[in-house]
């Protein structure tokens, strides 16, 4: 596969981006913790298709000691045991909030009531966003055909 647009060699492009991933600081910083993000990027990503997404977060979770077992069970999580009420919040948010088109209403109160049971507002601030930008990131990889499997930890800062 072919990238269409290289986003480092675009200055338009790599200025967008630059933006949009600046955001993710915010969240990185946030009391949310980073476990929960890297799973709720993970979903988004595999509702998504997103190799690139899908390749660096499951090695940037793994690089920060979660357990390939869970990882292997992100996709599953419903019927998985080992995730925590609140992370499993947090994927049934991430998965509604993604799947908005699949789902008329977009995300049920019954789902936001959940996630409001386990994270404080800023909290919640931080899952919607880190949604919407997955969701984002997600779709400007797959759009331009950027490869995945070349991701290293730490790569993006």
């Amino acid at each position: 596969m072919d990238t269409r647009l290289d986003f480092v060699g675009s200055p338009i492009a790599a200025k967008l981006l630059k933006h949009i991933l600046s955001a993710g600081r915010v969240m990185n910083d946030s009391a949310l913790p980073a476990a929960t993000q890297e799973l709720v990027a993970l979903r988004v990503s595999q509702i998504n298709g997103c190799s690139v997404c899908v390749d660096m977060h499951t090695k940037e979770a793994a690089h920060r000691g979660e357990t390939s077992v869970r990882l292997n069970l992100v996709a599953a999580w419903r019927e998985a045991t080992v995730f925590t009420d609140a992370e499993r919040a947090a994927l049934e948010l991430a998965e509604q909030g993604t799947r908005v088109a699949d789902a008329a209403g977009g995300v049920t109160d019954e789902a936001w009531a959940n996630a409001a049971k386990h994270y404080d507002e800023d909290q919640l601030a931080v899952l919607v966003g880190l949604i919407a930008i997955m969701n984002t990131v997600n779709r400007l990889n797959i759009i331009t055909q950027q490869p995945a499997g070349a991701y290293q930890p730490g790569q993006h800062g």
